[in-house]
């Protein structure tokens, strides 16, 4: 009796696991996440004028939106071509997101800590924008990544919507007792979540599609 050799896959049949691995979602482990601190106690006037002193960063993002166009349509030729997002490209659209959540955060009021004026994490951040950067991205994604996420685009402006709302709360809230409640902190957290993978996934920043799930931590 003779041993049988073990098959082993072709390329085009790699190529095809490839693709199936690129769609499997794991719970609580999807590699786009915002990750933010309650903060015990908050500056009781603050929220009176956050909107006016985060002027020089609204002006900062403006100008690294228009970057970030040019760098989506360069970006979408070469992963047409290569199939592959250039990593310096995706690392500024990554920072620019980061840099967005910041100011975000500090506009809805979880956070007393000033923006930075970067790109990069700083240690004192109290909310955090955390990506894994795919190594390989279909070349079909840059086509039809936009269509295809409408259904969750939809529920995540939905919740964002809910976050503003939350967010005006949590305004009376911080004025009286210098304090937001941990309901409201989760769905302005969660706000920026499902925000933030909608733009991943759109601009196949990700390769996996976000999940319709509630993360309460």
């Amino acid at each position: 009796m003779t041993d049988t050799p073990t098959p082993t896959p072709g390329d085009e049949e790699e190529v095809v696991v490839a693709e199936v691995s690129e769609t499997v979602v794991v719970a609580g482990d999807y590699p786009v996440d915002v990750d933010a601190q309650l903060l015990p106690e908050y500056a009781r006037f603050m929220p009176l004028i956050k909107w006016l002193i985060l002027v020089p960063h609204y002006i900062c993002l403006f100008f690294l939106a228009i970057g970030a166009i040019f760098v989506v349509f360069i970006a979408f030729f070469a992963t047409l071509f290569t199939a592959k997002y250039p990593e310096g490209m995706w690392n500024y659209m990554y920072g620019f997101q980061r840099w967005a959540v910041r100011v975000m955060a500090y506009h809805f009021l979880i956070t007393d800590k000033y923006p930075p004026f970067t790109l990069e994490e700083t240690p004192e951040d109290t909310i955090q924008l955390k990506a894994v950067y795919p190594e390989r991205v279909s070349r079909w994604r840059p086509l039809f990544a936009w269509l295809i996420v409408i259904p969750y685009a939809i529920v995540a402006s939905l919740i964002f919507l809910v976050a503003e709302i939350c967010a005006f709360f949590a305004f009376f809230t911080i004025i009286f007792t210098k304090k937001i409640p941990e309901g409201l902190f989760n769905v302005i957290r969660n706000g920026f979540t499902w925000n933030v993978r909608s733009n991943f996934y759109s601009y196949w920043m990700s390769t996996e599609y976000p999940p319709f799930e509630w993360d309460e931590d």
